[in-house]
């Protein structure tokens, strides 16, 4: 896995800031008295930090973004960097603070003179944003330097970086199987991953063909059938209460040609990151299982590859759900819906949850709606929704509520089967919602995330630089804690 600059905590110490010879960075804002860190470094620079505390560069700045000085007269660093923060913190601005030293980290050596800020939210930004994805390189760059956060009570603060940590690995995780690419990462090498996650505490199963033709799921092999990548679910149960689970289905489709229903060619490298619900789903299976969280959780994922094939489904197909529904394929690219459909009913089926989340690079319309800034909710459960809403705000994740309604569900209705797999153009995300709320059991609160605009940006996003965001673990563990977590 991509490795993370784990930081190290310090007692605070001046003489340490006098000798540090890689990055410095100290905090300052125009409201309030220099920090005592600060006050020795502007000592140190015969007042340049004061004189950069006052320049329009300055104030300029956001709170949490910072000024750069390289090589500082008076101190042994390349760099200090100081960041602009107000009496009033904020988490936004702690954010901001952490997306700001996690920019500079390299192989120099790094020491954030932190004093009494609280780490958690500013630390798990500076770790999610220092991500580089070198695997697939012949000569990767060298991992990062040591990281030292200086602080006024270590032993009160470790719980903090711990949980940073623990979190920005399970991103860093979803990033990395985003980032793959399909001729590394198949069905099979992710299953068996996924599998190796038993020495985490997880119990995993994987369910191979005939285990899935046996349980009926026609729809989910249907998709599959045209590639020579066996089709498999991953199920992965963490078990840190007592009660009916949650369930989190992640679509995992491999690669997405469109099938028979071909793809343009312009872009279609990018299909390697259509299994970003799956890497959302294991990423978070991690945490819950690294932070022992006291949580019931199911993880479900279908892992498949869509391929053109003489073998592959075709426009105009009948295929069986395992639920029982006959689904008439009108365009095999509308393939991650058939994947869910049936791996939503198996999680119902077996394991009855107390409430099902299922996440996916579903459609291109959501990205025509909400861009790449935000991923669309969809819910039969406003209590869901709002408490998801919420929890993603907190910890800086775009998300924006979606309509359900019967209205649209005409539009999927099939003249020759029970339902048909896109209604067209036309309102696509919320077509595609309709299809999976069929799939819901009556009573059962859902929630759908269609997560294509988010799951891999061409700018750098909210935590991350350009590539794979690994958005949504974040979210979701905040709302397993807020809602699902046993106190």
């Amino acid at each position: 896995m991509t490795s993370l600059p784990i930081p190290e905590l310090c007692d605070l110490s001046l003489d340490t800031i006098t000798a540090h010879e890689g990055r410095v960075s100290v905090f300052a804002g125009p409201d309030a008295p220099l920090p005592r860190l600060t006050r020795h470094a502007d000592k140190l620079t015969r007042g340049a930090v004061t004189r950069a505390l006052n320049s329009p560069a300055f104030a300029k700045l956001k709170p949490g973004d910072a000024l750069t000085l390289a090589w500082p007269t008076g101190m042994a660093a390349e760099a200090l960097q100081i960041i602009h923060m107000p009496k009033r913190v904020t988490p936004e601005a702690l954010r901001r603070a952490g997306l700001s030293i996690g920019k500079l980290q390299t192989r120099s050596a790094m020491l954030i003179c932190a004093n009494t800020l609280p780490l958690g939210e500013m630390l798990r930004a500076a770790l999610l944003r220092a991500y580089q994805y070198e695997a697939q390189k012949s000569d990767p760059k060298p991992g990062f330097g040591p990281t030292r956060v200086m602080v006024k009570s270590p032993e009160t603060a470790a719980p903090a970086i711990a949980e940073a940590t623990a979190l920005a690995s399970a991103v860093h995780l979803t990033r990395d199987l985003v980032n793959a690419p399909a001729n590394v990462l198949t069905t099979t090498t992710f299953a068996d991953q996924i599998k190796g996650m038993e020495a985490l505490g997880l119990k995993v199963e994987i369910l191979d063909e005939p285990e899935l033709e046996k349980l009926g799921m026609r729809a989910l092999l249907a998709v599959g059938q045209g590639s020579d990548s066996p089709s498999k679910v991953a199920v992965m149960h963490w078990q840190g209460a007592e009660g009916a689970p949650l369930a989190v289905v992640g679509k995992g489709v491999m690669f997405d040609t469109g099938g028979i229903s071909l793809k343009p060619g312009a872009g279609m490298e990018e299909m390697t990151m259509d299994m970003g619900g799956a890497a959302v789903t294991v990423g978070l299976m991690q945490a819950l299982a690294t932070r022992k969280a006291r949580a019931n959780v199911v993880g479900l994922v279908g892992l498949v590859e869509n391929m053109p094939d003489a073998r592959a489904q075709r426009p105009g197909d009948v295929i069986k759900s395992m639920k029982g529904d006959m689904i008439e394929v009108i365009n095999t690219d509308a393939e991650g819906r058939l994947v869910l459909a049936d791996v939503l009913w198996y999680a119902q089926e077996r394991f009855k949850p107390s409430a099902v989340i299922d996440l996916a690079t579903l459609t291109g319309a959501i990205i025509i709606a909400l861009g790449h800034e935000k991923a669309g909710v969809f819910a039969n459960d406003d209590a869901l929704a709002d408490a998801f809403l919420k929890a993603a705000a907190d910890v800086g994740e775009g998300a924006w509520r979606m309509p359900l309604d019967p209205a649209y569900h005409t539009l999927i209705k099939s003249r020759i089967a029970d339902i048909k797999n896109t209604g067209g153009r036309p309102a696509g995300s919320i077509t595609a919602a309709e299809f999976l709320h069929c799939f819901i059991k009556p009573g059962t609160p859902w929630m759908h995330l269609d997560i294509a605009g988010v799951a891999l940006t061409k700018s750098d996003s909210a935590h991350a630089p350009k590539g794979a965001s690994g958005w949504g673990v974040l979210a979701l563990d905040a709302l397993i804690r807020a809602r699902f977590e046993d106190r």
